[in-house]
């Protein structure tokens, strides 16, 4: 690993812990994101993953591909995609005669101008907005890498990148445009534009841009500074250690760093309540685990249950056609497409928009029970639950989207129209809120309650706090592994 020192000093403003006078940063050790296991962390050759050999999760990845150039060549192709798709038609609806051209844009400007603001700047944040985004992040990015250390300012994009990717939706929007064109097609003309095309290649070329990007390779030419501040401001001194020189440390007095991985080793057991202090390679402030996991995930999804309610009963969007129609709640919308033949479909439609959300919020309020109960069962299980549903929790924003295209494409007063309701703005509350509750939940704190991370340190419940000590965890449970994480193919 090609590293070097600087004495550029960092700041933490949260206020605590007084000054940590001395870090040990530990090379060739990882900590497991979905279990918070540490293991060696073996050298890959290009084609090879790293899994946890606990839950299985993945710890690292070598690309077979140019670690630069195919990342590079995949984003230029996604930012002449990108253009051209907001240049060209969407899509162009023939209702008697009469004809409207609908762009990539015209949906969530003809939501606002219906008074559905919150709605169509989410529509357009995460169909426009972000997608360009990402794709000047990633220039950034490559830029960044080309040097021969990474920039002071190469870390935070890496950081920004990774929280405002999730946000581009366009392969939900894609599915949107689908479900849109197959209700058209049975009242009108319906003309696919090239938008269509050129965003279905977007969704393709910015898949492959992720997918061959190798972010633990960048991350090995920036400098770990030998000066960082912990949490109240006060000096530490940064050392540099690989884990085959040391050994095993103790695991509660270990910490990585949420955004670059960095394993560090205090001289203390680590709080999991305040900020230990600022990460000596990216400037991102370290905590153990997730500040008010169980609390803010608990506060979501009680705000998602409250607009569950309303967003299945009320209709989402109103139909009319030659003066007659009515409301279509989001049940309505896919039996409809059962009635119509289109089975797949109305399945679906079905899945995203009903089960999906339900799911989510069962989930993980299952999740937060047994942590809460200390439970020490189905913890690979659950650990892999919540990975599946972190994955397909945006695609339940394909009926908002099919709305923004059916509100924009469907103007024609009284011959035809369609408009949202309110129920299609609750149910973007509770895709936004069940995304958040996600993104706000550590499954490490799973396994911590279970005792299975070493020493209970604090942040969790005072009962199972009291059992793990009882049973005497540190004797019967593995903290640590001093064997290397698993290595298979890389078969993505």
């Amino acid at each position: 690993m090609s590293m070097s020192f600087s004495s550029r000093q960092m700041r933490c403003d949260d206020a605590g812990l007084g000054p940590v006078p001395h870090i040990r940063i530990i090379g060739g050790l990882s900590e497991c994101p979905g279990c918070g296991l540490y293991q060696r962390l073996p050298e890959l050759a290009p084609g090879q993953q790293a899994l946890c050999t606990r839950c299985g999760q993945k710890l690292a990845r070598r690309r077979r591909t140019a670690p630069l150039a195919t990342p590079l060549a995949f984003c230029i192709s996604s930012a002449a995609f990108y253009l051209a798709a907001l240049a060209s038609s969407l899509m162009t609806l023939d209702v008697y005669g009469r004809q409207r051209t609908v762009d990539l844009l015209t949906g969530p400007m003809e939501l606002m101008h219906e008074g559905w603001g919150e709605a169509g700047i989410l529509v357009g944040a995460v169909t426009v907005l972000a997608p360009a985004v990402a794709i000047g992040f990633m220039f950034a990015i490559l830029y960044a890498a080309s040097r021969p250390l990474l920039p002071d300012w190469g870390p935070r994009i890496l950081v920004w990148y990774d929280k405002l990717r999730p946000w581009s939706m366009v392969e939900v929007y894609i599915l949107g445009i689908f479900v849109a064109y197959t209700k058209l097609t049975d009242m009108a003309h319906v003309d696919v534009g090239p938008a269509v095309y050129l965003i279905g290649a977007l969704m393709l070329t910015m898949a492959a841009t992720d997918s061959t990007l190798d972010t633990e390779m960048i991350w090995q030419h920036r400098r770990i500074d030998s000066l960082t501040r912990a949490e109240g401001g006060g000096r530490v001194a940064v050392d540099y250690v690989h884990v085959d020189d040391i050994g095993m440390p103790p695991v509660d007095h270990l910490v990585a760093c949420s955004s670059c991985g960095l394993v560090g080793e205090l001289a203390h057991p680590v709080s999991n309540l305040r900020c230990v202090g600022v990460c000596p390679r990216c400037e991102h402030k370290v905590w153990r685990r997730l500040p008010q996991t169980l609390t803010r995930t608990t506060a979501f999804l009680i705000a998602a249950v409250v607009f569950y309610i309303p967003a299945n009963l009320y209709p989402v969007m109103t139909f009319t056609r030659m003066g007659g129609g009515g409301g279509h709640t989001i049940i309505e919308g896919a039996l409809e497409l059962w009635a119509d033949g289109m089975i797949p479909l109305a399945l679906l439609v079905f899945f995203a928009s009903i089960t999906v959300p339900m799911l989510k919020i069962a989930s993980l309020c299952w999740m937060i029970i047994q942590t809460w109960r200390g439970a020490r069962g189905h913890l690979v299980a659950r650990t892999r639950l919540f990975r599946l549903v972190d994955m397909v929790g945006r695609w339940s924003m394909i009926d908002v989207f099919m709305i923004s295209i059916l509100v924009a494409v469907v103007r024609f007063n009284f011959m035809a129209s369609v408009t949202a309701n309110a129920g299609m703005v609750a149910f973007a509350a509770v895709v936004i809120l069940t995304l958040l509750a996600a993104w706000s939940f550590d499954p490490r704190i799973m396994w911590d309650a279970a005792g299975r991370n070493g020493p209970v340190t604090d942040g969790l419940p005072p009962g199972v706090v009291a059992a793990v000590d009882h049973d005497g965890q540190a004797s019967s449970l593995s903290p640590a592994e001093t064997r290397p994480a698993s290595m298979e193919p890389d078969l993505a």
